[in-house]
């Protein structure tokens, strides 16, 4: 219905027909129950932990180090196969990826099943409050590998990408290097390691190490972050729910 002329400049509201009321009212009882049953499903299962309750990496025959181009090598010497997963700190789908498959992937790690080459990269720095989170959080994880605490440092890469701490993309906030430096103490780390965390001791290696990271990662024709790859093959490990079991299995 059009709305009548009125006199003055004023807007004055005109009521809408019920048949108008009725519509919007239905509209508004789809889009609720939509969220409703999408919430549904999301709750039922979807985002569940896989293996929830194993925690991280706890047999002391996992070894961590940093390769050459700043990769970070979690695994057990003997261990079957390696897939290289890149990663950004603040990258929400990485977390996603985290919450769902950090605790069967530490007990594939942990089994000698599988190792784990982290590349970490730090393209959403620009996305963090500070400008610059993400190459203090690689630097922070290369501090802790960098002591050879193959258990602390998985710890500490769980941490650093819960939901509990990962900042927000374009946030008021984030984590600053006194903060970075507890979680790994909480994870196990020495004094020593949160030392070097809170002096930033890695950031400029962190930063050059990200972007050949980044480089990397272009030519393996994965779409973004997270990645996974196994021998050249780009992994669905965010479609495939079962892409751990399959490659161990």
């Amino acid at each position: 219905m059009s709305a009548k002329k009125v006199s003055s400049g004023k807007y004055t509201p005109q009521p809408t027909s019920n048949r108008f009321t009725y519509i919007l009212g239905g509209i508004a009882i789809l889009v609720i129950g939509a969220l409703v049953v999408g919430g549904v499903l999301w709750s039922s299962g979807g985002s569940d932990p896989r293996n929830d309750g194993y925690g991280s990496v706890q047999n002391t025959a996992v070894e961590v180090t940093i390769e050459d181009d700043g990769a970070i090598l979690l695994g057990r010497p003997d261990a079957s196969r390696t897939v290289d997963l890149f990663e950004d700190p603040m990258c929400p789908y990485c977390a996603e990826l985290e919450h769902k498959h950090s605790q069967e992937l530490a007990q594939a790690i942990d089994d000698g099943q599988l190792a784990v080459r982290y590349r970490m990269l730090a393209f959403l720095d620009r996305a963090s409050s500070s400008g610059d989170y993400s190459t203090r959080a690689v630097a922070a994880a290369q501090c802790v590998a960098e002591s050879g605490d193959a258990r602390a440092f998985s710890a500490f890469h769980d941490a650093l990408l819960s939901p509990d701490n990962q900042p927000a993309e374009g946030g008021k906030g984030d984590i600053d290097n006194a903060g970075l430096a507890q979680m790994a103490r909480d994870a196990g780390a020495s004094e020593d390691v949160a030392q070097c965390i809170t002096d930033g001791a890695r950031i400029e290696q962190a930063s050059a190490d990200a972007e050949a990271g980044r480089q990397l990662l272009a030519t393996t024709g994965a779409a973004g972050t997270p990645a996974v790859v196994y021998e050249g093959t780009v992994v669905d490990a965010l479609g495939n729910e079962n892409w751990v079991s399959e490659l161990v299995g």
